[in-house]
């Protein structure tokens, strides 16, 4: 029986003599099968309890970063701050750094200085970019792993990704609309950033997907807006007056009050809206019924996760890290999750 534990431990905590004990692990002949299974689970006891007490009196010292509309990276850092103390009898103390906009190379520099400043892990949510891989390469030769959160840096050395399954996503959005509305007209889909992989690995497999549920419609881009409300509204108000075909929207990247006030603004609504995450707006917007779909994860989940990534890394628990992307949920004013229902 592979094992790591001094006999006397073992005896002490499956209630058994030493002599006992020993001569299980040893394989010897004479001893009762419940008495076999006893010792087993007091290893399984043994080891699972070692885990939390190489945790004891360690600190570890985590960063965020991200570059995300105020609204979303709002809802991450409060969804890190709740679960932080779920990771006890660790001390997991976090850092952030949170830009609206932020171009590859101040993103770069952010990283740059977390790395200068040290750290034990980086939660990233950045765009796609060599540069941005080159520094993520340069954290991990100087100890710091990076976890991506939400959009991915797939070519760079990140230990894992963590987030929603962007492919699913956007075929579920594409299913969403194609039965929600006539199977004529061109869908706006809204993106924040073109860089970002995560938001392009959600459009491209909207698109491949409505291509084979809705053939005749038409996919009309709007990107690069960072997510923002005054850089969406104008985007959108000038898709609307080239396109005046569209009726649905697929918004990948936010700014989604700018884009319903702008239908309104040319006397129009969509049939079918399709947005992403449960911040404070969409929330609202889903009460409300003026989007109809939101398509969630729970970002408690993921950004806990996260931490159990980084801390793995340094041997703190058990496991290798792997990434497992977020189940899609579909969420509408209906089954809206009970964090999210009180008005």
């Amino acid at each position: 029986m592979p094992h790591r534990h001094k006999v006397r431990e073992i005896a002490q905590q499956s209630g058994l003599s030493e002599a006992t004990v020993d001569r299980v692990l040893h394989g010897r002949p004479g001893v009762r099968a419940a008495t076999v299974a006893e010792v087993e689970r007091a290893v399984e006891e043994l080891d699972r309890q070692a885990s939390q007490l190489r945790l004891v009196g360690r600190t570890f010292l985590l960063d965020l970063v991200m570059q995300a509309p105020v609204r979303f990276s709002t809802a991450v850092r409060a969804a890190l701050e709740a679960e932080l103390p779920s990771l006890r009898p660790a001390v997991v103390r976090s850092r952030f750094h949170l830009r609206e906009e932020a171009g590859v190379a101040a993103m770069v520099a952010t990283l740059r200085d977390v790395r200068r400043r040290r750290s034990h892990g980086v939660v990233l949510k950045a765009p796609d970019h060599p540069d941005v891989a080159a520094e993520v390469a340069a954290l991990a030769d100087a100890g710091v792993p990076v976890v991506t959160l939400v959009t991915d840096v797939p070519r760079s050395r990140r230990l894992a990704y963590v987030g929603i399954d962007n492919d699913a996503a956007g075929r579920t959005a594409a299913y969403l609309v194609a039965q929600g509305a006539p199977a004529s007209g061109a869908v706006l889909v809204t993106l924040s950033r073109s860089d970002f992989r995560g938001e392009e690995q959600r459009v491209s497999a909207f698109v491949d997907a409505l291509h084979d549920l809705s053939p005749a419609r038409r996919v009309v881009d709007l990107t690069d807006t960072d997510g923002l409300d005054p850089t969406t509204g104008a985007g959108v108000r000038a898709a609307l007056a080239d396109h005046p075909d569209v009726d649905a929207v697929y918004s990948v990247g936010g700014g989604n009050r700018a884009t319903l006030e702008a239908f309104a603004d040319a006397g129009r609504a969509p049939r079918v809206f399709v947005a992403h995450d449960l911040d404070a707006d969409n929330t609202e917007l889903l009460r409300t019924r003026r989007v109809h779909y939101a398509l969630h994860h729970d970002l408690r989940a993921d950004t806990r996760r996260a931490c159990r990534l980084l801390l793995q890394h340094h041997g703190a628990l058990p496991g290798a890290p792997t990434s497992v992307p977020s189940q899609v949920q579909v969420v509408t004013p209906f089954n809206l999750p009970r964090a999210f229902t009180t008005p």
